[in-house]
């Protein structure tokens, strides 16, 4: 966890804890913070940070348009699983729990949507080298 607030530091960015109703995290690009929702669990914590310094890298301004939204998560998503989940530990995990993404996703430290994400890239990259 303490790589994700040395990587904040280093983009000059603040992280705070606060009481936020409806997300875990979010990240303001005109203030350079990150909010994380107070008393989530550390499996949670690590992956909001890791998600919200992936808008940060990409400098996302919250957008309005829906498709648009939907592009921004799933790129944050993508960003964090990639910084969070190594190949090695993935391959490792998914044999041990025969593919089932919960236990999976408890193994490797992230949540259900981490797990996902890191399968979409590992989709594209194979269809890739595919072609």
């Amino acid at each position: 966890m303490q790589h994700l607030f040395d990587f904040a530091d280093a983009l000059g960015l603040r992280v705070e804890y606060a009481n936020l109703r409806d997300n875990n995290g979010e990240y303001r690009d005109d203030l350079k913070r990150i909010r994380l929702r107070e008393g989530m669990s550390e499996r949670l914590t690590r992956w909001t940070l890791a998600h919200e310094l992936g808008h940060a890298v990409f400098g996302d301004v919250p957008a309005m348009h829906g498709p648009m939204k939907a592009r921004q998560e799933r790129r944050a998503d993508e960003w964090a699983a990639l910084r969070l989940i190594s190949i090695d530990r993935y391959r490792e995990v998914e044999l041990l729990r025969e593919g089932h993404v919960p236990s999976m996703a408890h193994d490797l430290g992230v949540i259900d949507v981490g797990v996902l994400a890191f399968q979409r890239v590992l989709e594209r990259e194979l269809a890739r080298a595919a072609a």
